[in-house]
């Protein structure tokens, strides 16, 4: 009779196929954890060779719709004055008088039709918004600038530091970077980089993605992106969301207010409210700045006058909530950031030099203006 095999060796066989099935899962797990979020973008190469210089600011250039050219019909109807200089006596008028052309029609702003637009419509009941219609971004786009601030704030303590704003563009593509560092520019001790690319189109920036990185030193890098797909947004946590007309990013939102300003499309006057979906990386919020009024700040560049926007509430989970101070002297670009994370952490962020900005194209590689 053959012997049974000892309860041992079954044992160790068990035990053994439950190392391997934990080795494989470990291994899935780390592939999983490996990928993380996308890597941040590398950065448009511009060149910026100029200061900005105060100036007053342009007439708000409104986006009009052109008049179509007279038809052939009505070209018909409309008599041409006579020279003064003629001898001929004018032209007994006919028995019965051809009816007047109708007046034309009043320019219609882009401001006048988001007034009476409906709000929030989603991004898949309009034309696809990263695809501009025609031609390329006109001269209401700011150039290729940076901004450089002196940073002051409080993180576990009074803090100090520096920061820059960067808004690229090339084409219909733009990048809005934002650095922030607490402590000496050489090794500081928490760096933030926020950072937006995607298209310019007929209603404005249209981002594309966002991402964020958070570094603390001696600490492994912190990253959170947010996705901007066709018809929904796909959050840092991975909570997906519909896409909405207009809808903008914590870095992007800022060139969109100036855009928004210079152009006239939204009035720079106390107690105006201006509001736009906005998409930051924990939450989807129907954001709304209050236009405070304006105010003199001091800067290198001397006194500079800023109209102040304040967010109509703070964000949440954790998210930022910004302040800004646009001046119209230099393009209503932000001349002063307040950025909260909660009532302790803040940062102040002050115009610390002039801006750089790119060489003006010259007159004959000028792009074509984007036309509705």
């Amino acid at each position: 009779m053959k012997a049974p095999r000892p309860p041992a060796l079954l044992v160790l066989a068990v035990l053994a196929l439950h190392l391997l099935l934990g080795h494989e899962v470990q291994r899935i797990h780390d592939g999983w954890v490996s990928e993380g979020p996308p890597p941040m973008p590398e950065r448009l190469q511009v060149a910026l060779v100029r200061e900005m210089t105060l100036r007053e600011p342009p007439a708000a250039r409104a986006g009009t719709r052109p008049q179509p050219p007279a038809k052939a019909a009505d070209a018909a109807v409309r008599v041409p004055d006579a020279p003064a200089s003629s001898p001929e006596p004018a032209p007994e008028p006919p028995t019965e008088p051809a009816p007047a052309p109708a007046p034309p029609p009043e320019p219609v702003t882009m401001a006048d039709a988001a007034s009476s637009a409906p709000a929030a419509e989603p991004a898949s009941a309009a034309p696809s918004a990263s695809q501009p219609a025609d031609g390329e971004p006109g001269p209401e786009w700011p150039l290729s600038t940076r901004l450089t601030y002196v940073l002051t704030g409080n993180y576990r303590g009074p803090v100090s530091g520096q920061a820059q704003v960067e808004w690229l563009r090339q084409g219909t593509r733009y990048q809005v970077n934002l650095d922030v560092g607490v402590g000496p520019s050489f090794a500081p001790f928490v760096s933030r980089r926020m950072s937006s690319q995607g298209m310019l189109t007929l209603e404005g920036i249209a981002p594309q993605r966002y991402d964020e990185e958070t570094r603390v030193i001696f600490g492994e890098p912190r990253r959170a992106s947010v996705l901007f797909q066709p018809g929904e947004v796909q959050l840092a946590s991975g909570q997906r969301v519909p896409a909405v007309r207009g809808g903008q990013d914590a870095a992007s939102q800022f060139v969109q207010l100036t855009w928004l300003f210079l152009t006239g499309r939204e009035p720079l006057q106390a107690g105006h409210v201006v509001r736009f979906p906005l998409l930051l990386p924990r939450r989807a919020y129907d954001w709304q700045y209050e236009v405070l009024g304006e105010e003199t700040l001091d800067t290198p560049l001397g006194p500079v006058q800023g109209w102040h926007l304040r967010p109509s509430r703070p964000a949440g989970n954790g998210d930022l909530t910004a302040e800004v101070w646009l001046a119209p002297a230099l393009q209503y670009l932000p001349v002063r950031l307040v950025i909260r994370q909660d009532a302790d952490t803040w940062v102040d962020l002050i115009l610390k030099s002039a801006p750089l900005q790119a060489a003006p194209e010259s007159a004959n590689n000028l792009p074509r203006r984007l036309t509705r």
